[in-house]
C-alpha cells in the first residue's frame, strides 16, 4: 500500500461508519500510524458541518484531525495545481478548483489519493487514484 492522501468523499462514507472503509483505514495506520488530508479537504469537511450545525460530527472530525497528519498547500503544490488547471482548460476539461488544489498536494508530496470520485481526478496526468470504497 503506498503513502495516500485522503479525499473528502472518503472520509465522508468513514464518519457514516461505512464498514469496508473502517477496515481499509484500519489496514492503513496499521502501515503508516496516520491518515493523511489536505488542508482544503479539512476545510471542505469543516465548512460542510459548520454549515449543517452539526457540532457532534465537527467534534469528532476535529479530533481525527488532531490525531492525523493536515498537509497544507506549499508553492509548490500550488505550481503543481496551476500547472494540472492550465492543461486541462486548454483541453476543454476543466475541473474545480477544489480538485486541482487537492491534486496539487498529493502529487507534490508523492501520495496517491483515495477518492470515490474517479471520473473527475482520472484527467489529471501524475496522479496515482485508489478507490477505498471499491477495493
Amino acid at each position: 500500500m503506498k503513502p495516500t492522501l485522503v479525499d473528502a468523499d472518503i472520509l465522508a462514507m468513514y464518519f457514516r461508519g461505512t464498514e469496508k472503509l473502517e477496515e481499509r483505514f484500519e489496514r492503513y495506520l496499521e502501515e503508516y500510524g496516520k491518515i493523511n488530508i489536505s488542508i482544503i479537504t479539512y476545510y471542505e469537511i469543516v465548512s460542510g458541518l459548520e454549515y449543517k450545525d452539526a457540532n457532534k460530527q465537527l467534534e469528532s472530525f476535529f479530533e481525527f484531525a488532531h490525531q492525523n497528519t493536515i498537509i497544507p498547500v506549499t508553492q509548490d503544490s500550488a505550481a503543481i495545481s496551476a500547472g494540472i488547471y492550465a492543461r486541462l482548460r486548454k483541453s476543454g476539461q476543466p475541473l474545480d478548483d477544489i480538485d486541482l488544489r487537492i491534486a496539487g498536494i498529493a502529487i507534490s508530496n508523492g501520495l496517491a489519493l483515495a477518492t470515490n470520485n474517479e471520473s473527475h481526478f482520472a484527467r489529471i496526468e501524475g496522479l496515482e487514484i485508489q478507490n477505498w470504497n471499491r477495493s
